[in-house]
């Protein structure tokens, strides 16, 4: 049974990559490679270091996933046999699935992270910012608008290109102001380096490939963050710790508001008034944050104990959704529901 070894070629030119990584792919027989679509391959090439790369699966697979998948599994299958070594960009640790899923394989092959230096550093010198003020590191393919924190400094990675730019774009415009400035950071710490500033809605016009190209948003201030949920509990803790009126509040007594706004949100459905029904809609979430902050000063619950409570109540009643199981029609679904909360509940005869 063999073992592979994994080494990262640093965010660019060869004086980003670690000397003792570098002394090893020299002194390497033979370097799989993730992609040759890097700098400092020429390097590698020039000194002699024989290689071969995974390039060709890129074009015969639909999605990453797949192609992560098949590099692992054929790193898999000839370390069986034999020690390899496997060079990523970066650094092995940082946004590379496929060695995520060497180091999960169940073949028993032992997988060693040699080391590496990835772009996070040469970046936030780019941009001259303070990872200690908080950051994400997000994957410009996958990630999805509501898991963003606005108050943190953002990096999205493998914005290569003008269609992911734009998908990334129209995400970001969801939580961020049209005309938030922006970075586009081409090459981080190399040679090449380029940053560009444009407001949020420009992001997308790009020409051209980029393969080193990754996107720093930096923070709202709090007051910006006006689609944040967040923002919605730091103004609640505030009205709660200084607004005598609701301190004053208990359930009873703010019964009669949540009747009101949900007759109201009943008329602006029967208006057809979407706006109406917007601020309607937010003064039910108003008055359940209202409840939600009577049984915290009470010691009863807390809004996290609501959220949790939902949360675990949408997965749960959902198997059709997160778990494959088949119902594809309301009389399926409802069959289907009526059987959840006759377990929850042993009532059989409740509705939903």
């Amino acid at each position: 049974m063999g073992k592979i070894e994994i080494m990262g070629l640093g965010a660019g030119d060869l004086e980003q990559l670690p000397y003792g990584v570098y002394s090893r792919l020299l002194a390497a027989d033979f370097v799989h490679l993730r992609t040759k679509e890097h700098p400092v391959v020429e390097n590698l090439k020039a000194a002699g270091v024989q290689f071969e790369s995974f390039d060709d699966i890129y074009e015969s697979k639909d999605n990453f996933d797949d192609v992560y998948r098949q590099i692992a599994d054929q790193l898999l299958e000839k370390a069986k046999t034999q020690d390899l070594i496997y060079a990523v960009p970066g650094h092995p640790l940082v946004a590379e699935d496929s060695v995520k899923h060497l180091l999960e394989n169940e073949a028993g092959i032992e997988v060693e992270i040699v080391g590496g230096k990835s772009f996070i550093d040469d970046f936030f010198q780019a941009v001259a910012i303070d990872p200690i003020e908080g950051f994400q590191l997000v994957d410009g393919l996958t990630f999805h608008q509501d898991q963003l924190s606005l108050g943190n400094h953002l990096i999205i990675m493998q914005v290569f290109n003008e269609f992911v730019a734009s998908d990334v774009k129209l995400k970001l415009m969801e939580k961020y102001p049209d005309e938030h400035q922006v970075a586009l950071v081409d090459a981080a710490g190399t040679k090449m380096q380029k940053v560009t500033w444009c407001p949020l809605y420009e992001l997308d016009r790009l020409e051209g490939v980029h393969n080193l190209l990754s996107l720093y948003v930096p923070p709202l201030e709090k007051d910006e963050r006006t689609k944040s949920f967040e923002l919605t509990q730091a103004y609640m803790d505030a009205i709660v710790e200084k607004d005598v009126w609701v301190q004053s509040q208990t359930h009873e007594s703010l019964l009669p508001y949540l009747k009101e706004e949900c007759e109201e949100v009943a008329e602006a459905i029967q208006n057809d008034d979407i706006d109406n029904l917007i601020e309607e809609l937010g003064d039910i979430l108003l008055q359940v944050l209202y409840h939600a902050s009577f049984g915290e000063r009470e010691g009863f619950f807390t809004m996290e104990d609501v959220l949790e409570t939902l949360n675990r109540k949408l997965r749960r009643r959902h198997p059709h959704v997160f778990d494959g199981v088949k119902a594809d029609t309301i009389e399926e679904i409802d069959k289907m529901w009526q059987a959840i909360k006759a377990k929850e509940k042993g009532n059989s005869d409740e509705t939903r």
